[in-house]
């Protein structure tokens, strides 16, 4: 048996999620069983838990899209028992059992060798949206951008994306905006590394198809108007990521960047991003983020709290990232 935030959904009963004592049996198939030292809550987390999105796609279903730990057992032949690991997407706490839980049977080629620059609870301190920041930052440097080239916006600055962000942005030598609801954090965001902090307000009502050039990159992850208004004020040959919904899904914009102002909209998948760029991000935040800053970015909580830590992060009420300890 082993501890696990379990989801279920019946006719009869609704939709239940609880922390309960779950038979090892029941895990799915896969060749490499694991166990979580630490998980953590995205905004995914959220929506699955608190059943307000339709994440879940298998019933029942073992939550957390993101664990970090230790090998077990493995039919794989890239992984042995005590091999360090951090995982990512892939469907779990989608289509598969997830790592909110003591143990996890996962498939191999869907782990991540953990940077030995990184203990697990760092890890899930980075996390899906630290991960999905830093796939953001390559896309970035891909498109040519360099520090020097001008400010970069951050979008949802005092999410995980966004804290993440902010301090790779920052570290790596450009000059960051963070656009937030939260202005009584601008000391946070600061902290991080950026130099100035916005209203999201300025970003969110419906704007002008073209606007004034202001950004030479956006990491956005927010969408809707938040994401058209961004890509209206991006200079002449500009890039935005974008990777976030967290305003909508929608995008009320026009062609008139894209065709007047080579603004290149760059979209981050993180759920099914191939294995050999998964391992080149987590190299990369080994290298480019500084493990200090995660103390400021992330708290604490138990496995039997993230039902109403996920019902606060579904109401705005976190800051940065929730790193769960489970074992």
């Amino acid at each position: 048996m082993f501890k696990a935030l379990l989801l279920e959904k019946s006719d009869a009963a609704g939709f239940t999620a609880v922390v309960k004592q779950v038979d090892e049996a029941a895990l799915p198939a896969g060749d490499v069983l694991v166990q979580v030292a630490h998980s953590t809550l995205n905004y995914k987390d959220g929506l699955a838990i608190t059943n307000r999105g339709p994440v879940v796609r298998s019933w029942p279903m073992v939550a957390g899209i993101d664990g970090a730990g230790t090998v077990i057992e493995s039919s794989h032949a890239a992984w042995q028992p005590g091999d360090r690991f951090v995982h990512n997407g892939w469907g779990v706490g989608e289509t598969r059992w997830g790592c909110l839980a003591e143990k996890a049977r996962l498939m191999g080629d869907g782990l991540v060798k953990l940077p030995a620059a990184f203990t697990t609870r760092q890890a899930m301190a980075i996390g899906t949206a630290g991960y999905t920041a830093m796939l953001c930052v390559l896309a970035l440097e891909r498109h040519g951008l360099k520090p020097g080239d001008g400010e970069v916006l951050v979008t949802g600055a005092t999410g995980g994306v966004g804290s993440v962000a902010t301090a790779l942005l920052a570290k790596l030598g450009f000059r960051v905006t963070g656009a937030t609801a939260k202005l009584a954090e601008a000391d946070y965001l600061k902290k991080l590394g950026a130099e100035n902090v916005i209203d999201r307000a300025e970003l969110a009502a419906p704007g002008k198809p073209l606007q004034k050039e202001r950004w030479a990159a956006v990491v956005d992850a927010v969408g809707s108007h938040t994401l058209a208004n961004a890509c209206a004020q991006t200079r002449w040959g500009g890039v935005v990521a974008a990777c976030g919904l967290a305003q909508g899904a929608d995008f009320p914009a026009t062609v008139m960047p894209f065709i007047l102002r080579s603004v290149t909209l760059a979209g981050i998948d993180s759920v099914m991003a191939p294995l050999a760029r998964r391992q080149e991000a987590w190299d990369r935040l080994a290298r480019d983020l500084d493990p200090a800053l995660l103390e400021a970015i992330a708290e604490d909580c138990a496995l039997e709290d993230c039902i109403a830590r996920a019902n606060d992060l579904m109401q705005g009420k976190v800051r940065g990232r929730v790193v769960v300890n489970i074992g």
